[in-house]
Order: structure tokens, then C-alpha cells, then sequence
């Protein structure tokens, strides 16, 4: 269900209708309703046009990537991974481990750096 939101707030974000996208896909607007609602799942060449489209990664429209907008930056775009994102909850789980990364990251790292882990 990830694919079919994608493309939704995707298409939202380009200012597109279904109509349009699927123009510009070569598909009807029914099979971008169907994409959407994950009633059907767009072939690999229709998938590779959205990409271009949207100026996106296929991780990114596979949900395999997130798109974070740093809090106190929004002109800075990152793309995290499923593996990022389970790294960033496993330290936010300990807070005295995140604390440290937090305050001086460089110097936690260099610290594991040592120990040879």
C-alpha cells in the first residue's frame, strides 16, 4: 500500500490530475486510480516513467527510502533507508546512548572507532 500512497501524494505534490499523470505515463486515469488505491501495480517501464516524473528514487516510491525535511532546515532533503530509519529507533529507544551520539557525534563514533567494533 506504500507504491499507491506514493503516488498519490506524489502527483498531489506535482499539482497533477489522475487524467494528467496518466497522460504523461501513456496509462488511463483508471489505471492510476487503480496504482492509488493498490488495486493494480504499474508495470516496470510505467514505474521507471513515474520516477521521471516525479524526480524521485525507485527506493523512494517503493517505500524501501523515507524523505525527511530537517526540522530547522527545510531546504534540506534527506533520504533515509528502512535500515536507517530501524537505526534511528533503536538509538532513540536508549536514551543515554542517544544523548551522547547528540551531543558530540564525531567523537562518539571516533570512541567505537577505537574499540574496533
Amino acid at each position: 500500500m506504500v507504491l499507491g500512497y506514493r503516488i498519490k501524494s506524489l502527483r498531489k505534490e506535482k499539482a497533477l490530475s489522475q487524467a494528467q499523470l496518466g497522460k504523461l505515463l501513456g496509462v488511463s486515469k483508471v489505471s492510476i486510480s487503480g496504482y492509488e488505491k493498490g488495486n493494480r501495480v504499474p508495470s516496470m517501464s510505467t514505474l521507471l516513467k513515474m520516477v521521471d516524473v516525479f524526480e524521485i528514487s525507485t527506493d523512494y516510491i517503493l517505500g524501501r527510502e523515507v524523505n525527511a525535511v530537517c526540522e530547522d532546515d527545510n531546504s534540506l532533503n534527506v533520504f533515509l533507508s528502512t535500515d536507517d530509519i530501524n537505526i534511528i529507533r533503536t538509538l532513540k529507544n536508549d536514551d543515554k546512548i542517544y544523548n551522547k551520539i547528540v551531543e558530540d557525534p564525531k567523537r562518539f563514533l571516533a570512541s567505537i572507532s577505537k574499540k574496533n567494533i
